[in-house]
């Protein structure tokens, strides 16, 4: 069995080893990007602001939750409060890799983060597991992520500005289809109806009672504790 190696290293061999190895997966992110394109000028945004929003925010998520919350006045603390309840998770994460990349020189340390999403961290995870000490993965795997998720979203722009009623192609619908991909893409477990649930009711209600956009702060908080609620289940090596 390989032991997790004690330390990283960052060299350009590495970070190119990523990008080749990442870039099979980034071609669907071209897809994801375009949605966005599409998405963000049918909100309102111009081409060159969802540019920079995929350039400096990289959080496709993230940047499709803030076009729900997109408008002539935008409510800028349900807005930043989603943000962040979406994007938690990478504390967990950056935690999770700090004692391999605690060897790294600073600069390295934190501009590797700055590219840090679900794919490439969890790729680098398991290459750290096996021994691997270079953290071309995460970085270069992150740049490949990077580089489609623009390119998809400048392709979104580029054909979402020739169409006058994107509603005719169905394409107002692209934010609630691919949350509702995500919902469907993840853990298969009955217990996962509790929070869901708990979080449809909760944003149901606060739409109804609540002032605008609240919905999407009050929806989350109770979908999460639910789930806090919720007892874990053994996995199946703990049972074994």
């Amino acid at each position: 069995m390989n032991t997790p190696a004690p330390g990283a290293r960052l060299d350009l061999a590495g970070v190119l080893v990523g990008i080749r190895r990442m870039a099979p997966l980034s071609l669907f992110v071209v897809i994801f990007g375009l949605a966005f394109g599409v998405a963000a000028l049918s909100r309102g945004l111009s081409g060159l602001e969802a540019m920079l929003m995929s350039a400096l925010v990289f959080a496709g998520a993230s940047q499709f939750a803030a076009l729900e919350l997109w408008g002539p006045e935008i409510p800028l603390l349900p807005l930043i409060a989603t943000t962040f309840a979406i994007n938690a998770r990478h504390l967990l994460m950056g935690a999770a890799i700090q004692p391999w990349l605690a060897h790294l020189p600073p600069v390295q340390r934190y501009t590797s983060l700055v590219v840090m999403s679900d794919s490439n961290w969890a790729m680098a995870v398991a290459d750290r597991q096996r021994g691997e000490s270079n953290v071309g993965m995460l970085v270069g795997g992150g740049i490949a992520l990077w580089l489609t998720w623009l390119a998809g979203t400048l392709l979104g722009v580029i054909f979402g500005s020739g169409i006058a009623e994107p509603e005719r192609f169905g394409l107002d619908v692209i934010m609630g289809c691919f949350l509702f991909a995500m919902l469907l893409g993840g853990r298969r477990d009955l217990s996962m109806l509790v929070p869901w649930g708990a979080a449809a009711l909760a944003a149901l209600a606060a739409m109804a009672w609540l002032p605008p956009h609240s919905h999407v702060i009050v929806g989350a908080l109770a979908g999460g504790l639910a789930g806090l609620m919720v007892p874990s289940r053994p996995t199946q090596e703990a049972t074994a």
